[in-house]
């Protein structure tokens, strides 16, 4: 039998195979894609201090060569229908940095480098369709046919977890209306944009929409937020942003689009992080789905793995519900605070806009108002239960 089967190989899967190895369990990663997959994208974008300490714990040197690659930018600004409301560049830091922002699939190339090195054992092209679970053991059984018998099952296989839905576990939660437009776009080679991230209430040039721009190495994000009667066609194909890309970052950017998607605001979170038999453990995607802003999503499933890998390694029933009880916690505290980002990013009462308002009228004489606009849209990271953490 083997002692634990690790099912995805996104970010979270890797982190949990890594950490796995880390307290000296042998470890079988199963991925439904072939080895070599290109996934393209961006997608997680920010890997925060927290998650930094937990993957250097899993394997020593591991933040140094994330952060190696990263960016980490120092200046934030925050605009108002154009105008500068807040700007402060931090000195670089003199330890371990605040985070670094690297594409995903740059993240998850160097944790796939050291899970080889660690020892892990891949098994690619091995999609899991179903999942039974007893007092002793679970048998994950995949398209082929095949059959793995396993005393623990930590499932990272994402937001549509085939593993959740065999053992019944429902996500309990709500989307917001409308959708956002997220472009890769790469840096013009001697023309490089200012490395800071950028944040437009009611951009003028976007007919009132807002807009992020972040920098990761080689290029930055942009984030658009839409209207709820917007069209995709409008704003979330390529053509399209071809045609608003200009109003954020001037021209010559046409051409250096990577990557264009859309996502709605999902606040989902698993009814439970386990099934009845303490042998399955949900992580990251598989067990919540939050919005982009405040990079809770990959943060908090490195967390997930982290606390499930230890959980496996106790091998007790307690430490199983401990899991289960400590991280769904978090979820939900994650949930809520990506609700209160919502609510500011997509104001619904005009109170919330009449508040933006005031604050964008009096941060040049009040800076707590600037302050409050700049923060305000990622929600909330503080005041988690103390069992709970950050993410």
């Amino acid at each position: 039998m083997i002692p634990v089967v690790v099912v995805g190989a996104g970010p979270v899967g890797l982190s949990a195979a890594l950490a796995l190895r880390a307290h000296g369990l042998p470890v079988l990663l199963l991925e439904a894609d072939p080895e070599g997959r290109r996934r393209p994208g961006s997608r997680a974008l920010f890997v925060h201090r927290e998650t930094l300490r937990l993957l250097d714990g899993m394997r020593p040197g591991l933040a140094a060569e994330i952060t190696g690659y990263g960016q980490t930018w120092h200046t934030r600004r925050t605009l108002y229908r154009g105008r500068e409301v807040y700007s402060r560049t931090f000195p670089p830091p003199s330890g371990l940095v605040p985070f670094t922002s690297l594409r995903q699939v740059d993240t998850e190339r160097f944790l796939l480098a050291a899970c080889a090195e660690a020892g892990v054992e891949f098994v690619w092209d091995a999609e899991v369709t179903n999942v039974r679970t007893g007092p002793e053991e679970a048998v994950l059984t995949t398209a082929d046919g095949r059959a793995f018998s396993t005393r623990y099952v930590i499932a990272a296989d994402g937001a549509r977890s085939a593993v959740r839905a065999a053992l019944g576990i429902h996500m309990e939660g709500t989307h917001g209306d409308g959708f956002h437009v997220v472009v890769d776009v790469s840096d013009v080679p001697g023309a490089e944009l200012p490395l800071e991230r950028v944040f437009h209430y009611e951009h003028p040039g976007l007919g009132g929409r807002s807009v992020m721009r972040v920098p990761f190495t080689g290029g930055f994000q942009v984030d658009l937020q839409c209207r709820d009667d917007d069209e995709r066609e409008e704003f979330g194909t390529e053509e399209a942003v071809r045609r608003w890309l200009p109003a954020v970052v001037g021209e010559g950017y046409d051409e250096r689009i990577l990557w264009v998607s859309t996502y709605r605001f999902l606040r989902k979170v698993a009814a439970s992080f386990t099934d009845p038999h303490g042998r399955v453990l949900l992580v990251g995607e598989a067990a919540h789905l939050f919005p982009p802003f405040g990079a809770r999503g990959m943060n908090s499933g490195i967390a997930d793995a982290a606390a499930a890998a230890e959980a496996v390694a106790a091998g007790t029933a307690d430490a199983v519900a401990g899991f289960d009880e400590v991280r769904r916690a978090a979820g939900l505290f994650n949930s809520a605070a990506a609700g209160a980002a919502l609510d500011h990013l997509r104001p619904q009462r005009r109170i919330v806009r009449v508040k933006q308002r005031a604050a964008a009228t009096l941060a040049p004489v009040l800076p707590w108002c600037g302050s409050w606009l700049e923060h305000a849209p990622y929600g909330p990271r503080h005041g988690a239960p103390a069992t709970a953490g950050k993410y």
